[in-house]
Formats: structure tokens, C-alpha cells, sequence
């Protein structure tokens, strides 16, 4: 299904008119792929990142033998169809806080930042494959998991390994992905704290972070995910789909921007891998001249 992206009011918070993302950005449910012209052909590499920091990036520290600035073996680049290696995210990032010690969440689908930096994403949990844990964990890729009880807890096994391969978090996108502007109060109060309550159980942390699925929210999620102790609902700028992302705006990534991708297997992606589908994402990044940081080092 598709959302609307919001235009404005990224870091506001409190109470917000109905929202949700623009035409062309997918949301949760399944979607077909947007080819592109200009798409590289299955297999094929992109153009070489530049291995060192990028505009506005410290310095990246001496590499070890046979390894990038970011520890990651430079054979693993190619081993996951990537040409070259991912420039390290800043030491210290630009970034301004924006979430609060209290009142309502934050809405966002953009972090305010001059790093040449995006923000991946992946939602639901539905597609458990292994070979995704070992891409994450030797690219050492920072993803944020919005968990849906219903398609994830079947192993939520998987995705404590998936988090602990590259340092990513798991984080909140209801108990049955229903859609929230179809509930009352009470029962969007029960999608959101419930899931809490079980990921809080499961992994021995309280999300923080919360997406509605399909992006679709109102006034009441505002205030039933405060009430969970959610402090931002985070929706996004892109979304990856089979070959080529799709833009809310334009035709390019800017920094800050966070990417939407789904755990989805090859019955989704039309033959196609999760650990493919993320190559070519990664490709995307690399052309634009972006790396990827870890969203909560940026909130």
C-alpha cells in the first residue's frame, strides 16, 4: 500500500493534522517494484564510494590490513555485489536532538543534518532469511527494525541476531499492523502498547521509536504512542523497492534522509533476495555519494 509523505512540520511535535506519505513512496503492505531508467543490470556493481570521509565526515582512522575505515573486510564488499566500501559515518555526528525528555512524540521522516548520511529502515519481519544476518553483520550495517508481533514473533530469535550483527535496534510497528486511522483510541492504544509490552519482554529494552503502518496516523496515535512511552514516530523520505527507490520528493537522496525497506523473501520481490534487494539499495546510497549511520545516533 502507499502513504503520503509529509511535507513540513518534520521535527514538530503534539498534536498533528492527519498525515500520511506521499504518492509514489510505498508503504507496509506488498508493492510491486519501480524500475527506473538507467537500473544497472542484476549483478553489476556501482560506481566506487571514494573509501575515505566524505564532506562534512572526520577523518576515518588508519584501516587494518585488508579492511576499510569502518573494520568491514574489503572482500565482503564484493562477496554482497557492492564495488567498494561504504564510507564511515562521522564520529561525531551533526545533528541537533530532537527528541524529548516529555510530552507528546516527535513526528519525523527526516533528520536535520549536514553528514552525508541516510538512515535505513526495514519494517514488519515476515522474511527471516539467514543469509541477511550475515550480510548485515560483515557490512556492519546499522539498521533500525520496526517489528510487527504478528509476522515477527514467530522467531523473534532471528531478529536479536539480526540486532546484534551490526548494531542495530528493534523498534515498534504494532502488534497487527492494522491501520490506525480506522481505530478508536483504545484500540490504537492496544496496537502500540501491547507490542511494547512484548518487545520490552523479548529483547529487555523499551522501544522508543514507533512507525504506524502504511504511514497512516491521526491526533489519537499521537497521543496513545506518548502514552506507551514512544518519544518519536518516525515515517520516511524513500522507500526501497525491488531494483530502484521511490522519492517523496524529487529525484535524489539528501542527508538525514531515513529509507524505508521490508524483510520480504522472493515471492514479494519477484525471485529477487532480501540480501539483493539491499545490495542494490546500498549501490543507490554509494552513487549519491551518502553512507549509511545508525538513525538513533542522529535523534
Amino acid at each position: 500500500m502507499r502513504g503520503r509523505a509529509r511535507r513540513s512540520g518534520l521535527w514538530a511535535a503534539g498534536a498533528v493534522a492527519i498525515g500520511v506519505l506521499v504518492a509514489g513512496v510505498s508503504g507496509c503492505a506488498g508493492q510491486g517494484a519501480g524500475d527506473g531508467s538507467g537500473e544497472l543490470r542484476e549483478g553489476s556493481a556501482a560506481k566506487s564510494a571514494t573509501p575515505g570521509a566524505t564532506p562534512g565526515q572526520a577523518a576515518p582512522a588508519p584501516a587494518a590490513p585488508g579492511t576499510d575505515a569502518r573494520g568491514v573486510p574489503l572482500k565482503a564488499y564484493a562477496r554482497w555485489g557492492l564495488a567498494g566500501p561504504l564510507a564511515p559515518a562521522p564520529a561525531h555526528p551533526d545533528r541537533t536532538p530532537v527528541l524529548k525528555a516529555s510530552g507528546p512524540p516527535v513526528v519525523l521522516d527526516r533528520v536535520r543534518t549536514r553528514d552525508k548520511v541516510v538512515f535505513l529502515t526495514f519494517d514488519d519481519g515476515a522474511e527471516k532469511d539467514p543469509r541477511f544476518i550475515r550480510m548485515v553483520g560483515e557490512l556492519k550495517l546499522p539498521i533500525s527494525m520496526f517489528l510487527t508481533d504478528s509476522v515477527a514473533g514467530s522467531d523473534y530469535d532471528h531478529f536479536k541476531r539480526l540486532r546484534d550483527a551490526g548494531g542495530g535496534t528493534i523498534q515498534n510497528h504494532t502488534t497487527g499492523h492494522a491501520n490506525l486511522r480506522t481505530l478508536s483510541y483504545e484500540g490504537q492504544r492496544k496496537q502500540i502498547c501491547g507490542q511494547q509490552d512484548r518487545l520490552a519482554a523479548r529483547f529487555g529494552t523499551r522501544p522508543t521509536l514507533f512507525r504506524p503502518p502504511y504511514g497512516n496516523y491521526n491526533e489519537a496515535t499521537v497521543r496513545a504512542a506518548g502514552s506507551c512511552g514512544v518519544r518519536a514516530l518516525v515515517l520516511w523520505r524513500e522507500s526501497m523497492q525491488i531494483h530502484n527507490m521511490r522519492y517523496a520528493e524529487g529525484d535524489r537522496l539528501k542527508s538525514g534522509d531515513i529509507v524505508l525497506a521490508h524483510f520480504r523473501g522472493p515471492d514479494e520481490l519477484k525471485g529477487s533476495t532480501i540480501t539483493e534487494m539491499t545490495a542494490r539499495m546500498l549501490r543507490r546510497i554509494q552513487d549519491q555519494g551518502f553512507t549509511v549511520a545508525r538513525l538513533e545516533d542522529y535523534l
